[in-house]
């Protein structure tokens, strides 16, 4: 009647399953390394899967046990992975273990971790006598110097190949702005009022914005005519209403007998002209070469 008792107690007890941990090296080991226990949750197509992971906490004097998670390997299986970081160094070389764990899980059964060795050593050899003077660190071992010859030589011909790119290209840039010089009006004439420095109310720098005008349209550009200026050059078209007050003005600075005093703004509306100018397709750019009409 007692051995019925004792193996129905047995039976009743709740199995666990003790998997085979892949564990960190037992010997080796320095404060501030990382030891990483895998625990295999798979066991014949049965997936032991934990209701909650081991917290983040400090493990007794050597260990905090960092955050814990499952990791899923090319086979599809499941691992508890755990992270262990020594926190102290000892004096002397020591033996500890890592904790044992229960771990529940989503079966009726827990997962169980059984305590692992580890060998933990100090950073330096402590003398075993008091009047003793400890051994001087080793110096530290400089790495091999990486070959750097063939990089060296890289950059130096993608440098040299960049260097040439830029110079080209602001070349290109220069003799852009050279032949705009020679070929577009308001280009010409923003340099030649640049040069003037003249006042805005001299006679010279209302001639030379004219003489765009007039090149730009192909013929004398007046008050009246301003819609064939426009025809011919509708890049210039958002200037309408700036064209026409500079004609307007024209007229009365060259011809009136008591012309305003008001400045007008030559040099800032020659530079709106030029940027419009700039965005005329090439085949409709006024060259400034060919005969005016009257």
């Amino acid at each position: 009647m007692a051995w019925l008792q004792v193996t129905v107690v047995v039976a009743a007890a709740p199995f666990a399953y003790v998997p085979e941990v892949l564990e960190p090296r037992s010997v080796g080991h320095f404060v501030g390394d990382v030891l990483t226990q895998r625990i295999p949750l798979d066991q014949a197509g049965r997936y032991w899967q934990p209701t909650s992971l081991p917290p983040a906490d400090r493990v007794g004097l050597w260990f905090q046990r960092q955050s814990s998670r499952i990791d899923t390997d090319a086979g599809g299986r499941h691992f508890l992975v755990i992270d262990y970081q020594i926190i102290n160094s000892p004096v002397l070389p020591v033996s500890v273990t890592l904790p044992a764990l229960t771990i529940a899980t989503r079966t009726s059964a827990p997962l169980k971790v059984d305590s692992w060795p580890i060998d933990i050593s100090p950073l330096a050899a402590k003398p075993a006598y008091g009047n003793v003077e400890p051994l001087p660190l080793r110096p530290d071992r400089l790495p091999a110097p990486l070959p750097t010859g063939l990089m060296q030589r890289r950059l130096l011909g993608w440098s040299i190949a960049l260097a040439a790119v830029l110079a080209a290209w602001l070349a290109w840039i220069g003799w852009q702005a050279r032949r705009d010089v020679r070929r577009l009006p308001f280009a010409r004439a923003l340099v030649q009022l640049e040069a003037l420095g003249a006042p805005a109310d001299d006679a010279a720098a209302w001639i030379c914005l004219h003489r765009a005008l007039n090149a730009t349209a192909g013929r004398a550009v007046q008050e009246t005519s301003l819609a064939q200026l426009l025809a011919a050059a509708p890049q210039l078209e958002p200037m309408r209403a700036e064209l026409a007050e500079f004609l307007r003005r024209s007229s009365e600075r060259f011809f009136a007998k008591s012309p305003a005093d008001k400045p007008f703004p030559l040099v800032d509306l020659c530079r709106k002209l030029r940027a419009l100018e700039r965005q005329a397709p090439l085949g409709r750019r006024a060259s400034g070469g060919h005969g005016v009409r009257s």
